[in-house]
């Protein structure tokens, strides 16, 4: 970060990359702002699947496992928000839960283990911490809540049915904790994904493609990426990444990334003798001998 906040004061640089926290971010946009330099930031997110009535439930179930337990819950496009419809909340839940108690936890270089630890101790006490306090704002402890007894920075994957999208649940923590929260229509859910600071990635499962094209619209998503029947993460790679709103924007990879890395410059070469100038015009005064 400190890095970071040098280069956006270099004006050799006509383009800053950083990834990092929305705060962090603001400030460096505003550095290289000034100069009239461009940002490329990526600030993170709070992603959310949206699982309707008609859904795939085993392919929603093993998307939303991945999306929220892989890389420990420590990836920008980690599943943090299941707004799951009220016909099928309660099965979802339950085949979640049960899914998330074979989770082998330890070293991720060893074969079969599929979550490893979180980043720091600090990391762990701020997983305890938003747990406790999504409890204070109602949420239900379906699963996990706990660190693991053993040396390293080891947690329990964690699911939270909350009654409302609450304060804790529109604030990203880097761990492997989503909240579950049942909707009405796809009409609520789509409010509740775009109710938040972040942009980045989002999803729907649905059986109904008119739904799915809603949730694809402009009246739909407002997030940089938007799948159907896919999770929020790993499947981005070759599109165009990147998110909107406090996510930062500009777009990594794919096929605009290349322009917000490179300078552009319009040149024209005259190989002849004649001078031809815009719209036709003429202008003789040329002080020649002739």
């Amino acid at each position: 970060v400190e890095l970071a906040q040098r280069m956006a004061d270099d004006k050799r640089l006509p383009l800053l990359s950083f990834t990092g926290s929305s705060a962090v971010g603001r400030g460096i946009a505003a550095k290289v702002g000034a100069r009239l330099g461009r940002s490329l930031l990526e600030l993170g997110g709070n992603n959310a699947v949206i699982v309707d009535a008609s859904a795939d439930l085993d392919l929603a179930t093993r998307a939303l496992l991945f999306g929220a337990v892989g890389t420990a819950g420590q990836r920008c496009t980690s599943t943090r928000r299941i707004l799951a419809h009220r016909d099928v909340v309660d099965t979802l839940t339950a085949r979640l839960a049960k899914a998330y108690a074979t989770v082998p936890i330890g070293d991720p270089t060893q074969a079969g283990i599929l979550m490893g630890p979180l980043v720091t101790p600090a990391a762990v006490e701020r997983y305890s911490a938003v747990i406790q306090q999504a409890i204070a704002e109602g949420g239900e402890l379906v699963c996990g809540g706990t660190p693991v007894d053993r040396p390293g920075n080891f947690v329990l994957p964690t699911i939270i049915r909350m009654p409302s999208q609450t304060a804790v649940v529109c604030d990203e923590t880097f761990a492997p904790i989503v909240y579950v929260i049942a909707i009405d229509d796809l009409d609520d859910a789509i409010a509740l994904n775009n109710a938040v600071p972040q942009g980045l990635s989002s999803a729907l499962f649905t059986g109904d493609l008119r739904r799915a094209e809603a949730f694809l619209s402009a009246a739909g998503s407002d997030c940089g990426i938007a799948n159907i029947n896919i999770g929020t993460s790993g499947a981005e790679i070759g599109g165009a990444f990147g998110g909107e709103k406090d996510t930062g924007g500009g777009r990594e990879a794919g096929s605009d990334a290349w322009k917000a890395y490179m300078r552009r410059q319009t040149c024209t070469i005259n190989y002849g003798t004649a001078l031809p100038l815009a719209q036709g015009l003429s202008f003789d005064a040329s002080g020649t001998d002739d």
